[in-house]
């Protein structure tokens, strides 16, 4: 009997765990991110295809999605906040995975007919099913915008309550789920397409995202019955206190007790609530709605008491020290070839996850903001090889070369896509030799390097601030959502999205000024200097929170204050 009695208790407790909402809401995100993942990576190879092996269409797709981003953020982070969660979360889902849908479709009549349709009205229509595409695609966007906002940004933390540790374990397991799918989602799609074809792949992405949706569906439901605390909303609540108020009052004033017409004033609530005046009513006061919440948006995040921490990460979005395509373009030009690229977007991912489980060990011991003060010191000292790495043999940094000289070259006109000893990063990027199917040899080979120190180093730099990156990104996302009320956690969060989004586009078109290799180097330094004065603006956001404590160890009685939120002031 009592060999049996424990045996019993684990099976309960891993039941419990399989079946608990902080499980759940895992699925839902790997399904989510896993279709978000394989979507992202497969639409970027389809409009190359699309449009002859040129980045054009990819380029038009990128700006259209981080200008939608920054300009409509606010909106839905405020859409977010005045709707009840549930609906929030299964609208979302709904939108996206059916323009997902919709759009691989119309993808796969595209690659089925493109022939035909390129050949009709003098090419409009096949130039009509490009702009729906992109435009199809960037609603799906802006709903998993809007999903990531409601889900990883409100419902994770009323799943884990009052627990800051709960939080900060859940929002770990979260990244680590974003760093796998990102590797492996992308290499089961492309595998998809290799194998077979971009008809193949469209329809599997299809399939895919109809399947997820009803499985991601489902388990909200299952959350949402588990978790009582989503059916209350700090906004909702506090309107609903005020018309049952006034509905009150409406019975006494007619002679009638609540209990003889509760029912009816349930289902009366509209006639209670106060009728706007004509001026509200306008036609254009309607119209400068959206103006007047994207406003209201933005100053409210200004007054945040986290509104440098908020800026401290969107200034991390302006460099080019990532495995972005501008990375993978130089790794090209310095003689990186794709296997050796693939082992270090590997490290890159191992290098995230270390990161995310320091975050949840150093936060235990030193507290929520000193960690985001270590990591930012990490990820600054690990950028410093970055810069060692522009003046290292192998390195073709070179200051006599103008860095708007390949853009000029490009404006006046080329007649080669690649021209006889331009290697640019515009160049390489819409080259053949970079495409997803390409099988033949580079028309033009790079120039072999005397070195590959600088290379190394730079890649060396990159990998290691993972580490310090995802921990301080850790830490700002979990200061959000303890220090934002939860009646603004939407907006908020949707005008940090879209604060992400603009230093993002500024630093592709940094590249887009300065294309050339010789200029990369300058790249580099500018980028540093924007990680340093993100970092800086941390500090002093932390200093102002902590004061002199910053510098100061946790003894262990200590500890328990400095998990939890420390005192932060009312105002910026």
């Amino acid at each position: 009997m009592d060999t049996a009695g424990p045996k019993i208790t684990c099976c309960e407790s891993v039941r419990d765990f399989f079946t608990s909402a902080k499980f759940l809401i895992y699925m839902g995100h790997a399904l989510s991110t896993w279709g978000d993942r394989m979507w992202n990576f497969a639409v970027a190879v389809f409009l190359v295809e699309l449009y002859g092996n040129s980045l054009l269409l990819t380029a038009v797709y990128g700006l259209v999605v981080a200008g939608s981003v920054l300009l409509l953020g606010a909106i839905i982070g405020d859409w977010v906040d005045r709707n009840p969660r549930l609906k929030v979360a299964q609208t979302s889902l709904i939108v996206q995975n059916c323009c997902v849908i919709v759009c691989g479709i119309l993808l796969m009549v595209v690659f089925q007919f493109k022939d035909q349709l390129a050949s009709l009205y003098n090419g409009w229509i096949l130039t009509t099913c490009y702009i729906l595409v992109i435009t199809i695609a960037n609603i799906a966007n802006l709903a998993s915008t809007a999903t990531s906002i409601t889900i990883q940004r409100d419902w994770v933390v009323v799943v884990a309550g009052q627990d800051s540790s709960k939080l900060a374990d859940m929002n770990a397991t979260v990244r680590i789920i974003d760093q796998l799918t990102n590797i492996l989602a992308p290499m089961l799609v492309g595998q998809i397409m290799s194998f077979g074809s971009h008809y193949i792949g469209c329809g599997f992405i299809s399939g895919w995202n109809l399947c997820s949706m009803c499985l991601e569906y489902a388990l909200l439901w299952k959350v949402y019955q588990k978790t009582p605390a989503l059916a209350v909303k700090a906004g909702q609540k506090e309107q609903d206190q005020e018309l049952k108020q006034l509905s009150t009052q409406k019975e006494l004033e007619n002679g009638q007790s609540p209990e003889e017409s509760s029912q009816p004033l349930m289902n009366e609530t509209s006639v209670v609530v106060k009728p706007d005046s004509p001026k509200q009513s306008g036609c254009c006061y309607q119209v400068a709605e959206p103006v007047r919440t994207f406003k209201t948006g933005w100053v409210a995040y200004y007054n945040q008491n986290i509104f440098f921490a908020g800026m401290s990460l969107a200034f991390l979005y302006m460099t080019v020290l990532g495995f972005d395509c501008i990375t993978t373009g130089y790794a090209y030009m310095q003689g990186l070839n794709g296997s050796v690229l693939s082992l270090l977007m590997g490290a890159s991912a191992v290098s995230g996850i270390c990161g995310t489980v320091a975050f949840t060990w150093v936060r235990k011991k030193c507290g929520l903001i000193r960690t985001g003060f270590i990591s930012g010191v990490a990820q600054l000292s690990c950028l410093m090889l970055c810069v060692v790495s522009v003046f290292a043999p192998g390195s073709p940094f070179d200051l006599s070369v103008s860095p708007f000289q390949d853009l000029y070259t490009h404006l006046i006109g080329n007649q080669s896509p690649l021209p006889e000893g331009d290697h640019s990063l515009t160049s390489v990027l819409t080259s053949d030799s970079l495409s997803v199917n390409a099988t033949a040899a580079p028309a033009q080979e790079l120039p072999p390097l005397q070195s590959y120190m600088s290379v190394s180093l730079l890649f060396a730099g990159v990998i290691a601030a993972r580490v310090g990156l995802w921990s301080f990104d850790l830490t700002v996302t979990q200061l959000i959502q303890e220090n934002v009320i939860e009646s603004e956690r939407g907006v908020i969060n949707g005008v940090q999205n879209s604060m992400n989004y603009l230093l993002d586009l500024l630093h592709f078109i940094m590249v887009i000024l300065a294309p050339n290799p010789e200029a990369f180097g300058l790249l580099v330094i500018i980028s540093v200097s924007f990680v340093a004065m993100g970092h800086i603006m941390y500090f002093r956001f932390a200093f102002k929170s902590l004061g002199s404590r910053l510098f100061l160890c946790c003894s262990p009685e200590q500890k328990a204050e400095a998990v939890d939120s420390p005192s932060l002031p009312t105002t910026v």
